[in-house]
């Protein structure tokens, strides 16, 4: 190093910028430390083995996420002490979950371990490349494919392929979680039923009490859902549960319209609707008690509880379905049957001759 008398700082005689605009001297690429893999060929070979076994696990593994997507029943379920889980689900995230892990650990030392990790200076040129650039460009991607060791580990990226190739088989299984093809047949078994039945008890959603008629008071709304859907779990249990809640009302006898065909469906005044709006599937449950309407918070959709549940304003063109209910032998109040049309939002596929409107009897 020698002294600058000038500015008063110390140069270097490998600098060859102006000291004004570049005062830290160029440092040069460091000396090349060999790895283990780089010298000796059986720790290469090592290496090289640990790779393929971790490529090779994925294609084992994504069949394995495959064979447990249509093999373990849905409803099978593992207890981990006061913990419990799908099992179903459990395997396929471990089996699609390891395939990620594998295909990225396997990269990463292949990466550290066999491909050339010399430092190399690449100065920049103009956007426009000449035929020796072209020509040198083209020989460093073959020595790449050979500091890469594919060349000469050739299990390597032949699992590499397979890897690669089968990871995408989870994604695509999965495709058939979107849903079966909704045939008439379908609708009827699934979106157009629910778990109300002759004889169901109405429960509180909340503390799953179930409700007698003398503790719904007029002008009182109880959310309520029916007592089996304790017998569901899991994913059964959201869906059932969505579709089956409902509202309990009770409301003045001699201030609303009961349709005559409908005078069974209520206990002194007290109705059951679904809670589910008609329009896109909002839960609702404003409900006004003197005018008795029930209003949806998503697009302001208003339903008439007190006559059938039509609607009076908002985009909702079907009324509430309406539960019939009853009262049991022990004085609580249950369902005579199960809804008379679909509850929930409207779709195209179908039916809406059974739905009620207004001078039906």
């Amino acid at each position: 190093m020698s002294e600058d008398t000038t500015h008063g700082r110390p140069s270097s005689e490998i600098a060859t910028v102006d000291e004004e605009r570049y005062p830290v001297p160029d440092p040069g690429l460091e000396p090349h430390l060999p790895r283990l893999t780089d010298v000796d060929e059986k720790a290469a070979d090592r290496a090289t083995r640990q790779v393929a076994t971790f490529f090779g696990l994925v294609p084992v593994l994504s069949i394995g996420f495959a064979v447990v997507y249509f093999a373990v029943p849905g409803d099978a379920y593992l207890d981990f002490g006061p913990l419990r889980a799908n099992t179903r689900n459990l395997l396929l995230g471990l089996t699609f979950g390891l395939a990620l892990l594998f295909l990225g650990v396997g990269a990463v030392q292949w990466a550290r371990k066999l491909m050339d990790d010399r430092e190399m200076i690449d100065y920049r040129h103009g956007a426009s490349s000449s035929d020796d650039d072209k020509t040198y460009m083209l020989t460093e991607l073959d020595k790449a494919a050979d500091e890469a060791k594919l060349t000469r580990r050739k299990i390597i990226g032949r699992t590499l392929i397979a890897a690669i190739a089968t990871i995408l088989l989870p994604m695509v299984v999965g495709l058939a979680d979107l849903g079966p093809w909704p045939t008439k047949k379908k609708r009827a078994e699934t979106i157009e039923r629910t778990i109300w039945a002759p004889g169901v008890r109405v429960v509180n959603d909340v503390t799953f009490e179930p409700i007698k008629p003398e503790n719904v008071e007029i002008g009182q709304l109880v959310n309520g859902e029916p007592a089996n859907l304790q017998d569901l779990e899991g994913s059964e249990y959201q869906i059932e549960k969505a579709k089956a809640a409902v509202i309990v009302v009770r409301m003045d006898p001699n201030t609303i319209t009961i349709p005559p065909s409908r005078e069974t469906w209520q206990i002194g005044g007290i109705l059951c609707y679904s809670k589910i709006c008609t329009h896109v599937g909002c839960p609702i449950s404003l409900w006004e008690q003197q005018t008795h309407h029930l209003l949806c918070p998503c697009h302001q959709s208003t339903f008439d509880l007190g006559d059938a549940g039509l609607v009076v304003f908002g985009p909702a063109k079907r009324a509430l379905p309406q539960l019939p209910i009853a009262v049991d032998a022990e004085g609580y109040i249950v369902a005579q049957r199960d809804f008379l049309v679909p509850p929930g939002p409207s779709f195209f596929e179908r039916d809406s001759r059974n739905d009620f409107k207004r001078g039906d009897n």
